[in-house]
């Protein structure tokens, strides 16, 4: 039986390779995806929502599919949920963030579109982070389709066609977000290593 996620087994779930059961493949994917809801929601009680309805959803109705098709289509059903997450938020608000609705133009940039795969390597990017909270504090400031087109790129490994299937978008809008991602984080970071080594000790000026 598919057990409730609380905040504790979440952090405490590890990938071990190929799942042999649809629970062995829940388990595996647990962590990321409840880090994932989080960094949109910024509330736990609701990341934990999302993700026991994505994984509900993905036992309900694909667990027959092969076992190779699981990863995108809980990708796809938990960015579904992350995005009705957000729209609701916004109805509730009764108000629209404005770089919210120019990220979510789905319009391909061909000058964009052509930087993905040329582009700096993200795990060089990522390692530039002091920490890892660091990193998770500024894919929270992204707007929704940029963290979204970066996790899935960057974290989970997806390509650019399985990315823009778990995103229902097309292959020219997933390389638009993504790109768009990577400067800002590049900005952010070469923002941070500017400030360190203006204060290399730390001291507050």
């Amino acid at each position: 039986m598919l057990a409730r996620i609380t905040p504790i087994n979440a952090a405490a779930a590890k990938p071990e390779g190929q799942p042999q059961t649809m629970d062995g493949f829940l388990a595996q994917v647990e962590r990321r995806a409840y880090r994932t809801a989080l960094m949109t929601t910024r509330r736990a009680a609701d990341a934990l929502d999302i993700v026991q309805d994505a994984m509900l959803q993905l036992v309900q109705y694909y667990r027959t599919r092969p076992q190779e098709e699981w990863r995108l289509l809980f990708q796809r059903i938990l960015n579904n949920r992350l995005m009705d997450w957000h729209r609701q938020q916004t109805r509730q608000r009764k108000w629209f963030w404005q770089s919210a609705r120019v990220d979510d133009d789905e319009s391909d940039d061909p000058m964009l579109a052509v930087a993905d795969e040329k582009d700096i390597n993200p795990a060089d990017l990522l390692a530039r982070a002091r920490d890892v909270e660091r990193v998770i504090h500024l894919l929270e400031a992204l707007p929704l389709r940029q963290r979204q087109a970066f996790t899935l790129r960057a974290w989970e490994g997806f390509d650019v066609a399985a990315t823009a299937q778990a995103m229902e978008c097309s292959e020219g809008s997933v390389k638009t977000h993504y790109f768009r991602a990577l400067q800002s984080l590049r900005a952010a970071l070469s923002d941070d290593e500017a400030s360190q080594q203006n204060n290399p000790g730390g001291e507050k000026p």
